[in-house]
């Protein structure tokens, strides 16, 4: 596995994703095409009470997991996405599909991390919810888990342009290290519209 590492002001980046994240859903949610959407094990009944942000927040602060896997999470609900197309982003799917894209991430970058039993603890859901969300998600992502570093740097340089338009802007540049280098050409960010 590629030793992929992240320097950058991190609560900002979780503030920024859960920003974006936030816009993505509403954006879903009044989008008449996309009331006839697929519902999933990632659907819930209501909208939850906690807001975007506030879950991401909780789910940096107990997760402890490392910055990368973040950016990593966010490559996976893109890939998701593009290969789930009738289970776009939503209100009522948004918090199940980020305490699972940030589990599975952290199993699959990081050589310690939590059961899926706190993660489910983390998230609000019961143990076998999680196990039935990780399933569904892998499922979901065809079991294309690894990232290149060229994609890894992809999505960085595209979150840290965007973060330079916000106000106030990003103080310092993200900071990637790569331990290797591969090619791989790739069209990105399709849950964006970009």
């Amino acid at each position: 596995m590629a030793d992929l590492e992240v320097m950058m002001p991190l609560p900002e980046l979780i503030s920024f994703l859960s920003s974006l994240l936030q816009r993505v859903a509403i954006s879903n949610d009044l989008n008449p095409k996309l009331h006839t959407q697929k519902i999933s094990a990632f659907h819930g009944l209501t909208r939850p009470s906690i807001s975007i942000q506030s879950y991401l927040e909780r789910i940096f602060k107990y997760a402890n997991c490392s910055p990368s896997c973040f950016i990593v999470a966010f490559i996976y609900l893109d890939r998701f996405s593009q290969s789930q197309p009738s289970l776009p982003l939503s209100s009522f799917n948004a918090h199940r599909l980020l305490i699972t894209s940030v589990m599975v991430a952290a199993k699959f970058m990081d050589d310690m991390y939590y059961n899926n039993a706190y993660y489910a603890k983390v998230g609000g859901i019961s143990r076998a919810e999680m196990n039935l969300l990780e399933v569904d998600f892998l499922f979901g992502l065809k079991f294309q888990l690894n990232v290149t570093p060229n994609a890894f740097h992809s999505y960085c340089s595209f979150l840290h342009k965007e973060m330079s338009f916000q106000s106030p802007p990003l103080e310092r540049p993200l900071n990637l290290h790569c331990s290797f280098h591969e090619d791989e050409s790739t069209n990105c960010l399709s849950i964006f519209g970009v």
